[in-house]
């Protein structure tokens, strides 16, 4: 038997029908089913995001938005990443925005505001290895690590897939479709910049195809270089509002002892060299006021530098038949991706302290005081612009390799079979840091008087270190440090799928599919030695950076699943079609066990007009190996602390009222808790899709959704955590402080919470007409959020449910509207489009006060020509009128949410494009 070759079929696919009968009734129109069916096999089979089962035609039993090449091209974006997260159910999502809380050069999508590792990612229905991150590995997919160039679709589910694809799937699955039986040639060039002349960007891509009919070759390069922009050439970054550092360039200086030496009283803020002075007398010293506090955000990158080259090959075969094989096509894929990207920081500012066992000594070339400074009574602050703005350097290299096979059985039996392996390593270097066993050397004037630990190594090329002056070359060169963290994630994957019409019903086929799955992941992260060691010289640590605990981790897990389409009615009055989903997927987990979930769908076309759609779901989400097992680590995040407005509050208890907060990046430690739970979820959602007849080219969808979900990990929230304290008493455990008030740490690591809820409508209209001007397409997508609650059970079994609809907060915002609206224009060989995106106002809390966030409204505009020969150009403005993210006060060292909003400005490209 012949049969039309399949496009591949590159999704994760296990379904197994059971026949239903269905009323007698119905058998009269037995005779025309058979005869329509007999045409329908001429109709070429697709597969469909968010069922393994191949139809003939198109069905609209989930809420998929689709984005096509042509869509994607209009936008002058430069990744997937820039794409997908201008979707309205696209929440707060890591970009090239860098300072504080940055993505270090990843991107990720957050469908509902789930979280990243909430969305499922995959390429050509086959899932994609987790990223690698700066300071240890990711738990999502990097979307940077996928070649723009070689993408020709993307179909988003917004809703639940678990049954369907196994974990992650609880807020969606984004599914990346790449180009397939490609013949030709195509070189695209695009050069962009702002209307500041900066984020120079330059991007070239190659396409290489030939197909022969049975056999398809495929080669694609691709090449981009984003330049980064600098906080102070943005008028909202320049200065963080929430004041300067406490802390300059030349010093700021406390002893208690000073007092005698200098002359003068010694403020609480200490004593500071005097610009231009070189710090070697008295007189080159003064008492420190506010007006000497340093902008430690000056130079920052505001957006990040983002470099990347991938190469990418295919190969299809198609195969001689056999009496069992039939049109059987063999895939091969070869991928290789290098990323290289960075975040400019300010100078390092240690804190060095008798307390930390720093000592300067009474010795000329390093203290002008004459009196040697030890023990607690001295503290000395200054930022090393000398030793350079600290760099974080991020290489990552991802690589895979699959191979794809698929075709007929007989009985008319379709079956594919996909195996990859894949990886990604990164190589993370964190630049002018401070050797602070060094500096400690340095400033005993490379003496080794009192200590115990052999220092030989250190004594190499010691030069005394006078932190009173500016820092020479030699010092520098001496105390700077470069340290290099390694990791890797790694996956193993094979899937099978089998699907077919095993039984002719009154109303249809009766579809069937049915496959198994085995996955193992396994991440590593190997810290920098040096970071690690124990400090020799100073009680603190060995260097400025932060030293953690490395990870090891893995898991594998064994899958089965079916789905059936059962066809109920059809052609029938107030039914013209009637159709029920059933679908259930078996895991076993090394990590946790098995578990079953299960889904159901109903879709309903009374007419032709009109169809309605439901389906319920059960999802969960396996604790990931970052979760799990990630080492402990020091880190900062920004918080406001209430104690220092009120220290009378419940949890301020020993907080002077005196206290004031100082700086607003506090200490916290983050690490793994092996004794997480699996989350579990349940997906309900609703919908219609009206297409009228009397109105050609319209379409209007509409879906409410609810999800909920169990054991929800996720870490509190530094800043939640505090104001938990500090508002009603609680958890003050996990906070400690000085007994100046001051904030020591914060533990905020993993947790199973108790629930999270979040429900909303997504509105899509599209229409499209041709005119005697030309043909016009027009598209309105619009997401309302109605809840987003989260709950958790506090230290005394009470619960605590926040409902964050409307609410911004540290790079997080959940704005009750959303919404795109874009109008595509063509005529001859002229196209031009203009693209509207709205984010919805929010409210922060500020200093206990509520505080407004406007709207935000950014305007796309772009046109483009067909010239003879196979040459195109497009030239485009993104951010028409060079909107400025909207002024945040919680996000305190930028001043506004970097996930959320972007601070390019206007954006000006222009695309060339040649197939030949």
């Amino acid at each position: 038997m012949q049969h039309k070759p399949l496009y591949p079929i590159s999704m994760l696919s296990l379904a197994i029908s059971t026949a239903l009968l269905m009323n007698s009734a119905h058998l009269r129109a037995q005779d025309a089913a058979a005869t329509e069916q007999a045409q329908q096999k001429a109709v070429e089979v697709i597969s469909v995001t968010g069922s393994r089962i191949l139809r003939r035609g198109e069905t609209e039993g989930s809420p998929i938005q689709t984005i096509e090449r042509s869509e994607m091209d209009i936008k002058g974006a430069m990744s997937i990443g820039e794409i997908l997260q201008q979707l309205p159910s696209v929440g707060a999502s890591l970009n090239d925005n860098g300072s504080a809380g940055t993505s270090y050069g990843t991107a990720s999508i957050n469908l509902r505001n789930l979280g990243e590792n909430r969305s499922l990612i995959l390429v050509n229905g086959n899932r994609w290895v987790n990223g690698a991150g700066s300071r240890g590995f990711r738990d999502f997919v990097d979307l940077n690590t996928i070649p723009y160039a070689i993408i020709e679709r993307v179909e988003v589910l917004q809703d639940g897939a678990t049954a369907i694809y196994g974990a992650d799937a609880i807020a969606g699955v984004v599914n990346i479709h790449t180009v397939k039986d490609y013949d030709g040639a195509q070189l695209k060039a695009y050069a962009g910049q702002t209307s500041k002349q900066d984020r120079e960007t330059v991007n070239l891509d190659l396409k290489l195809g030939r197909d022969w009919g049975r056999h398809n070759l495929f080669f694609a390069a691709s090449y981009s270089d984003q330049k980064p922009i600098l906080t102070q050439d943005r008028a909202l970054t320049a200065i963080p509002l929430n004041g300067l550092s406490l802390g300059t360039a030349e010093g700021l200086f406390r002893e208690a002892n000073l007092t005698q030496v200098l002359n003068f009283p010694i403020p609480a803020q200490g004593i500071t060299r005097a610009p231009g002075s070189d710090g070697n007398n008295l007189a080159s010293w003064r008492p420190a006021t506010t007006n000497d506090r340093f902008n430690r955000y000056y130079d920052n990158y505001v957006v990040g530098p983002n470099e990347r080259l991938s190469l990418y090959g295919q190969a299809l075969f198609q195969l001689p038949d056999t009496a069992v094989f039939q049109d059987t096509r063999l895939r091969v894929e070869l991928l290789h991706n290098k990323r290289e990207s960075d975040q400019q920081f300010s100078a390092v500012i240690p804190t060095v302290t008798g307390a930390r066992g720093f000592v300067i000594v009474n010795d000329p070339r390093v203290n002008p005081f004459g009196v040697e400074f030890s023990g607690n009574d001295f503290s000395l602050n200054n930022f090393f612009v000398d030793n350079g703005l600290r760099r974080n350097i991020q290489e990552v290299k991802t690589s895979r390799a699959g191979l794809g096979i698929e075709g007929f059985l007989p009985g008319d039996w379709r079956w594919d079979m996909f195996a990859s392996v894949a990886k990604n390593e990164g190589t993370f270097t964190s630049a002018n840091q401070l050797h602070l066993d060094k500096l400690a050397l340095g400033m005993r004037a490379c003496g080794t008087a009192g200590l115990t630990a052999d220092v030989s190594d250190l004594l190499v090329g010691c030069v005394p270190v006078n932190m009173f002056n500016p820092l020479t070359a030699d010092m520098v060169r001496y105390i700077n440090f470069t340290g290099e963290d390694r990791n890797q994630t790694q996956q193993q994957h094979l899937r099978f799928n089998l699907t077919n019409a095993v039984a002719e019903l009154p109303a249809g086929d009766l579809l069937l599919a049915a496959g198994a799955e085995y996955r193992k992941e396994k991440g590593t992260d190997t810290p920098d030695s040096v970071i690690n060691a124990a400090p020799r010289v100073n009680r603190y640590q060995t260097t400025s950076s932060a030293p953690r605990t490395g990870t090891v981790g893995e898991y594998d897990l064994s899958e089965a699943y079916l789905e059936l389409n059962i066809p109920l009615l059809a052609a029938q009055p107030l039914a013209e079609y009637l159709e029920l989903n059933l679908a259930s997927r078996y895991s076993n987990y090394s990590t946790f066990g098995n578990t079953t979930n299960s889904k159901v769908g109903l879709l309903y076309r009374l007419v032709s007009d009109l169809m309605l759609r439901a389906t319920w779901a059960e999802g969960f989400r396996a604790p990931s190996i970052l979760e799990l097992y990630e080492g402990e680590r020091a880190s900062f995040a920004p918080v406001n602390d209430p104690c220092a407005a009120n220290s009378s509050l419940p949890g301020c208890n020993g907080v002077p009222a005196s206290y004031t907060q100082t700086d607003a990046n506090v200490p916290i430690t983050i690490g793994g808790n092996n004794q997480l739970t699996p989350e579990t979820s349940e997906n309900i959602s609703t919908g219609l899709v009206y297409t009228p007849a009397w109105l050609s080219g319209f379409s209007l969808t509409m879906d409410w959704y609810n999800i909920k979900i169990d054991n929800t990990i996720s870490t509190f929230g530094t800043q939640n955590l505090i104001d938990l304290c500090a508002f009603t008493g609680r958890n003050c455990n996990v906070i400690s402080r000085a007994g100046s008030g001051e904030i020591l740490n914060v533990v905020d690591g993993p947790v199973n919470l108790n629930r999270t809820e979040v429900s909303g409508i997504d509105t899509v209209i599209r229409y499209n007409l041709d005119t005697a001007i030309g043909r016009w397409d027009f598209s309105t997508s619009v997401s309302k959020l109605n809840k987003f609650a989260e709950s958790s059970t506090l230290a005394d079994g009470s619960e605590l449910t926040t409902d964050k609809k409307g609410f911004a907060g540290v790079r997080e915002a959940y704005p009750k509207w959303r919404g795109n609206f874009t109008t595509q224009w063509r005529k001859d060989n002229l196209s031009a489009a203009y693209n509207l995106r709205y984010i919805g106002d929010t409210t922060e809390t500020f200093a206990n006060q509520p505080r407004s966030i406007g709207s935000m409204v950014y305007h796309n505009l772009s046109a483009g020509y067909k010239f003879e020969q196979g040459l195109s150009l497009r030239a485009g403005i993104n951010n028409l009128f060079d909107k400025q993210p909207p002024t945040s006060l919680v996000n305190v060292n930028i001043n506004f949410d970097q996930q959320t909003y972007n601070a390019v400005g206007r954006f000006y490209y222009l695309q060339l494009t040649y197939d030949f």
